[in-house]
C-alpha cells in the first residue's frame, strides 16, 4: 500500500482496536489526515453489534513510524456537522449484558451476543433484536436531554418534548451520522429532562490516539475504564499487566481541540492513528459520564518523532487552555526574573516550556500517579522533582472523572532535549 499525502477516512471499527488487523489508510510522514467522525458514547452505547462501547475511525499507518517513537499529532480543526443530539447519565439494565453493558452485550430474548438491531417508533424501548424483537438496550437515561444547534454551531439548546420526539423521529438526519457509521442514533430516545438550557460549544475528540499493542475495545483504551476488563467473564477479559499496553486514546480531555498538538507512543509498526467521541462541549471531568456527542469533519496532520519513547499521551493545549502557572513567561516577566536571578548571584534563568503528560488509573488519585510516573521517566527525573514542578509551575487537571488527568508544568529544556521533545515543544509555543 502506497503512503498518501492526504488520507480521507469515512469508515469505522466494530469497536475494537486490533493491532493484528491490516491498516486499510496509510499517511505519509507530515501528511494529512480529513477524517468524518461518528458520535461516540450513546449511540454505540445502545448499538449491542459494536463491540467497544464507542465507533472510531479505522487507524491509519504513519510511514516511517516504528515502535519506540511518537507521533505528533496536530488538530488543525474540528467542525460540528449534527444538527441536534442528546445525552445524559445513564444506568444499566440487568439481564442484557455479560459483566460490561459497553462490550457484552447479549440479547435477553434469544441469547444472541452482540446482535443486529432495528428501531421500532420512539423513545427508551425501540431499539429491539433483529432476530427476536426483544428491548434489547443494555443502558437507559436517569436524566438526560435532546440538545439542537444553531446554523453556525456555536450554541446549543435543550428542547421540550414535542421538539425532542420531532428529531427523534428522523434521528439519523438530525445527527448527520456518517454513511458508514452503523449506530442507532440517540436521538430516538427523546430525553427532555431538561429544558431551555443553552451552553456553549467548544468542540473536541473524547477519542484521539495511536492503537495499544493488545486488541481492547476502543472505549476501554484507557486505565479507568479498562479496569472492567481485568479478570472479566467475557471475551474481551485482561490481566492487570496486560492493561499496561494500552495508549490512552480514550482522553474525554476537552483541551484535545484545534489548535492542540497530541504526542502519542508508538506501539505498533505504523501507529495506527484513530479517532472519534467528539464532543460539543465539556467541563472538566465530564461528571455526567457522557456529554453531547455529535458527527463532525476533523483534519489532523502527523510527524513521525523518532525514538522518542513515551508510555502514554503528551498534550500541548493552546495557551489559553493552560493553567496559570503553567503559561510562557512574557518579555516582561523574564526581565524581572533575571533581575532577581542576578540578586542571587544566578546568571541565567532555567529555560522551560509547557507540557501536559496524561494518565490513567482506576481513580483519579491513581490517574494522577500514573501521570507523574510517566513524566519523570520520559524526562529522566524523580516523581518528587515533577511533584515539586507541577505545584509551583502547572497543576493536575480532571480530563474524565473516575481517571483521566492530565499532569502540567513548566519542563526544561535540557531535560526536553534529552527526551527529543524539544524541538516539537519549542516550536509549539514560540
Amino acid at each position: 500500500m502506497e503512503a498518501k499525502q492526504t488520507v480521507y477516512v469515512n469508515t469505522f471499527t466494530d469497536g475494537m482496536l486490533d493491532p493484528e488487523i491490516e491498516m486499510e489508510y496509510k499517511v505519509k510522514d507530515g501528511g494529512q489526515i480529513v477524517a468524518n467522525t461518528a458520535p461516540g458514547c450513546w449511540g454505540p452505547m445502545i448499538t449491542p453489534a459494536l463491540r467497544g462501547g464507542h465507533e472510531v475511525t479505522k487507524p491509519v499507518y504513519v510511514e516511517g513510524a516504528e515502535v519506540g517513537d511518537a507521533v505528533a499529532i496536530r488538530i488543525k480543526s474540528i467542525e460540528i456537522t449534527s444538527q441536534a443530539t442528546a445525552s445524559g447519565n445513564d444506568k444499566t439494565v440487568d439481564g442484557r449484558f455479560i459483566g460490561d453493558p459497553f462490550v457484552a452485550v447479549q440479547c435477553p430474548g434469544c441469547g444472541q451476543m452482540h446482535p443486529k438491531t432495528v428501531i421500532k417508533g420512539i423513545g427508551q424501548e425501540a431499539v429491539r433484536c433483529a432476530n427476536c424483537g426483544e428491548d434489547i438496550t443494555p443502558f437507559v437515561f436517569t436524566n438526560a436531554y435532546t440538545m439542537a444547534f444553531n446554523d453556525s454551531k456555536s450554541i446549543g439548546l435543550t428542547l421540550p418534548q414535542k421538539a425532542a420526539e420531532k428529531i427523534a423521529k428522523d434521528g439519523k438526519n438530525y445527527m448527520n451520522t456518517p454513511e458508514n457509521s452503523i449506530q442507532n442514533p440517540v436521538v430516538t430516545f427523546a430525553p427532555h429532562d431538561i429544558i431551555g438550557a443553552a451552553a456553549r460549544t467548544r468542540p473536541f475528540l473524547g477519542q484521539l490516539g495511536t492503537i495499544p499493542s493488545r486488541a481492547l475495545p476502543d472505549s476501554h483504551n484507557a486505565g479507568d475504564f479498562g479496569q472492567a476488563l481485568i479478570e472479566a467473564p467475557h471475551a474481551y477479559a485482561i490481566t492487570k499487566e496486560q492493561l499496561e499496553e494500552r495508549t490512552d486514546g480514550h482522553l474525554d480531555i476537552s483541551r484535545v481541540r484545534a489548535g492542540a498538538l497530541l504526542i502519542c507512543p508508538v506501539k505498533v509498526p505504523g501507529g495506527g492513528i484513530y479517532l472519534g467521541d467528539m464532543h460539543a462541549m465539556q467541563g472538566d471531568g465530564e461528571i455526567a459520564g457522557h456529554t453531547a456527542d455529535v458527527s463532525g469533519i476533523v483534519h489532523l496532520q502527523a510527524n513521525v518523532l523518532k525514538e522518542v519513547k513515551l508510555d502514554g499521551p503528551v498534550l500541548l493545549p493552546l495557551v489559553e487552555d493552560l493553567p496559570y502557572t503553567a503559561k510562557p513567561f512574557s518579555d516582561q516577566e523574564k526581565k524581572d526574573a533575571l533581575e532577581l536571578a542576578r540578586q542571587w548571584g544566578i546568571t541565567e534563568l532555567e529555560e522551560a516550556y509547557p507540557v501536559s503528560f496524561i494518565g490513567s488509573g482506576a481513580s483519579l488519585n491513581e490517574a494522577t500517579e500514573n501521570g507523574m510516573a510517566r513524566a519523570a521517566e520520559a524526562l529522566d527525573v524523580t516523581v518528587p522533582e515533577i511533584m515539586n514542578r507541577a505545584t509551583i509551575t502547572g497543576s493536575i487537571e480532571i480530563g474524565r472523572h473516575p481517571g483521566v488527568v492530565t499532569v502540567t508544568f513548566l519542563a526544561p529544556g535540557p531535560l526536553l532535549e534529552k527526551a527529543g521533545l524539544l524541538h516539537t515543544v519549542k516550536n509549539n509555543y514560540q
